[in-house]
């Protein structure tokens, strides 16, 4: 049996917004960040904020929207869960907004 009939990505349905991400990087349309080492130092100090003082809280969360969490994390050098606290320390602050 032949490696393309195991392919366990063969019927997989696309959202919008993954299929816009694949043609994006089909298109080689993704630029890399020029300055990583800046961008991880930006996120460590909103992490630092955050984690001044600790309480542990679960949550309810889609697989879904935890892999897309992880990745965006894992593209900035952070680990997810200190990508999510930062961003409900904008959003708690007024830093950042959410459309609901």
């Amino acid at each position: 049996m032949s490696r393309q009939n195991d392919n366990p990505f063969k019927n997989l349905k696309l959202d919008k917004e993954e299929e816009e991400i694949t043609k994006a990087i089909e298109n080689n349309e993704f630029v890399e960040e020029k300055d990583l080492s800046k961008k991880k130092r930006l996120f460590k100090s909103y992490a630092s904020f955050t984690l001044a003082k600790q309480k542990n809280i679960n949550i309810r969360i889609s697989l879904k929207d935890l892999q897309k969490l992880k990745i965006k994390a894992a593209e900035n050098g952070l680990p997810y869960q200190t990508l999510a606290s930062t961003i409900l320390h904008h959003y708690s602050n007024n830093k950042a907004r959410v459309q609901i």
